[in-house]
């Protein structure tokens, strides 16, 4: 049985015109996790003026792992944009879960156009706040039983009906028809008959 663990991140970042980082500069949220207990820390990594110059005029967004006590976890994830209303717009999901390490980081090199996000016709920057949200879906190991996976242990049972039905033939138990072929007399059943 696959578990997945889902939990969410808002993050804000404010005077969003002011970020004076150039291309390929980073910004990085505070750590989060699933909860108290996780040991699992994540963070976003913002290129507010994109990774390389093939981005250059867009937004790039990615989540990072920051801590891991296993050597990888697989996690989904799906970033938006809240809006003044607080509504997710421009919303970009992974299409599959990705393989994560401790230290590498998964997103899209060209999120959202940075005139388009800087346009205050299209109210993604409220009083010159951009607030991002991600959503992630991290799979847990399939649940173990005294050491042994559960997916193993699974047995389908083997397949005794044709001797069960054999047997009733053979024994005449419970019988409540009988069949006249040839001089010869079978007993059945109406029920297996039918």
């Amino acid at each position: 049985q696959i578990k997945v663990v889902k939990f969410s991140y808002m993050w804000t970042i404010n005077n969003f015109s002011f970020c004076r980082e150039e291309m390929g500069e980073v910004i990085k949220s505070s750590t989060f996790s699933s909860g108290a207990n996780d040991k699992l820390k994540w963070c976003l990594r913002v290129n507010p003026k994109g990774l390389d110059e093939e981005s250059k005029d867009y937004l790039s967004l990615y989540l990072l792992l920051v801590s891991c006590p296993k050597s990888e976890v697989r996690a989904k994830f799906k970033f938006s944009i809240l809006n003044a209303k607080g509504e997710e717009t421009k919303a970009m999901e992974s299409q599959r879960a990705y393989r994560f390490v401790q230290g590498k980081d998964w997103g899209f090199k060209k999120f959202i156009r940075r005139d388009f996000l800087l346009d205050e016709a299209n109210g993604l920057l409220p009083d010159d706040k951009l607030t991002l949200f991600c959503e992630v879906s991290v799979v847990q190991d399939s649940v173990n039983i005294s050491g042994q996976n559960t997916m193993n242990m699974v047995k389908v049972p083997e397949c005794r009906l044709a001797d069960e039905l054999g047997g009733l033939w053979e024994n005449s138990r419970f019988t409540d028809c009988c069949l006249c072929v040839a001089g010869q007399e079978f007993k059945g059943h109406k029920a297996i008959l039918a």
